[in-house]
Formats: C-alpha cells, structure tokens, sequence
C-alpha cells in the first residue's frame, strides 16, 4: 500500500482490496472513535486498547511508513528516468486488479452497471486534468492531506495523483526526501482527521449498498487505467505536470519489450496476491 500510494495513479486502497484486508481495514479505522479516545484521554490506555485492532493497524502503517520512506527516492528517480517501465508495471497491476475487484459484486444489476460506467468516465476525466498551482500555506497544506487521504482509502483513485491536481504532490515528496517535520506533520494531520471523517461515510455505504459501491469503485479503477498507460508524451511545466497524451508505440524494440513484461509481471503479482488472500480467507 505504501509503495502505491507514492506513486500518482496508483491507490493504496486497490492493494488493501486485492490482499482481502479492505473490509478489516475500514473496521479499524473506524474503532476510532468518540470512547476510543475518551480512554486515551482520561490515561485508561489498558480499557482502550482492549477491543481496538492496534496491532492489525500498528503492522499496516509501519510496513506504508517504511516502503514511504525508503523508496521515496528510488520511485521519484524512476518516474523521471524509466517512466515507461513504472507505469508498465503498475498498468499490470491494475488491469488485473480490476478483475478482482469485479468478482466482490455479488449481482450486478442495471443500476450497478450505470453506476460503474458513470465512474469509470469520471475517473477518465479527473485523469485528464490539468493540475492547479496553490500556495504551500499551513491551511491548505492541512487540507491537501484530509481530501488525498480520501482517495487513497478508495480502489482506484489515487492520492498521490489528488496531491498533484492540488500542486502538492512535488513539494511533499520533497518534504519526505528532506525530513521537513513541520510539513509532513501538517498534511499528515490533515490526513488523520480527513480518514477519521471519510471512513465512517464509507462504512456506512459498504453495509448499506455493498454491491453498488464495489461497482462504482471498479469503474473508477477501470477509468484510472488512463492515467497509467505507459506509453505518454508529457507536456511540463516546471515541476508540474501540465498535460499527458498516451499513444501506441509505433515500433517494438527493446523498451516495449521489457515494459511488456513488467505488465505481465504486475499481472502475476495480482493473481498470486489475491490466492495468498484466498488462502488467508480460507485459514
């Protein structure tokens, strides 16, 4: 998850829904609540932690904290010098994982599937846009991380893509490369506050509409596949995306040949990801 919410057009969120932890995640995360905290609060820190997953979610944010930190620098490297093979790979992941996802939908009715298709041509959309420059100001720092939070909870929209509509997404990952304490902390506030409110919502849908909801997260993961075609000419602005137009290579040389295998690799990945989630089911 960590890995994927680095990169801009891939989300945490799908690899939670491939590895069979999203349900439990958002359980989790939604233990902490108003008596939770009162516990915390008041020092009764045996009472809150009695029936709270800390563990399930001590493990996760380690293991997103680690795979953030330590390849910040290696993903930032190979986005601006092997794009085509990133985005390769993680083409892989998301075709696959749109398959995954799709089984999750019990039935899928004529309301279901208008809902996946109108998501599908939202994502499409979203993708295309340019991203906006704002001021790096604490206000708005806080923010970008409560709304990129969001969409990195949900399969197929991805924060780090949200960050960069924001014009955020260089300057945080700058901020991470460089230990920059009060940045990091005031969007990671902001992403506190922002999963605390949003998964509550999401709960609420999962149980509500089940169906209708995995149906629109797999048009939303089946528009954002847009945004991670590998083969794109980029148009820049500084350091800010200005606008990407994907193409079919003309020939196939070595690069289309090494890219074809890293999506079939991320395709492999899913598939054995998701056995290792039947298997974990299962036990």
């Amino acid at each position: 998850m960590g890995v994927a919410d680095v990169v801009p057009g891939v989300s945490g969120g799908t690899m939670a829904f491939i590895l069979g932890i999203y349900d439990e995640l958002i359980e989790a995360i939604h233990a902490v609540n108003a008596r939770f905290l009162a516990n915390l609060l008041t020092l009764k820190w045996r009472t809150a932690l009695e029936s709270f997953p800390w563990r399930f979610l001590l493990s996760l944010a380690l293991g997103i904290l680690s795979a953030v930190l330590a390849l910040a620098n290696v993903l930032h490297w190979a986005l601006e010098n092997h794009p085509v093979y990133i985005w390769a790979f993680f083409f892989g992941l998301i075709l696959a994982s749109i398959v995954a996802v799709r089984r999750r939908v019990r039935r899928w009715s004529v309301v279901n599937l208008l809902a996946a298709i109108a998501a599908a041509v939202g994502a499409f959309v979203l993708v295309e846009l340019s991203p906006s420059e704002t001021p790096h100001t604490p206000l708005l720092l806080f923010l970008s991380g409560a709304v990129a939070i969001c969409a990195m909870i949900l399969p197929g929209i991805s924060g780090a893509f949200i960050l960069v509509l924001l014009g955020k997404y260089s300057y945080i990952l700058f901020a991470v490369k460089h230990f920059d304490i009060l940045t990091i902390a005031l969007v990671g506030l902001g992403a506190v506050m922002g999963l605390l409110t949003f998964v509550r919502l999401l709960r609420w849908m999962l149980y509500r509409n089940h169906d209708l909801l995995v149906a629109i997260l797999t048009g939303f993961m089946i528009g954002s596949l847009r945004k991670v075609w590998p083969w794109k000419t980029v148009e820049s602005a500084g350091e800010l995306l200005a606008r990407e137009t994907n193409f079919l290579p003309s020939a196939f040389g070595a690069e289309e040949f090494f890219a074809m295998v890293l999506m079939a690799a991320g395709v492999s990945l899913v598939l054995m990801m998701e056995r290792f989630a039947g298997f974990r089911a299962a036990a």
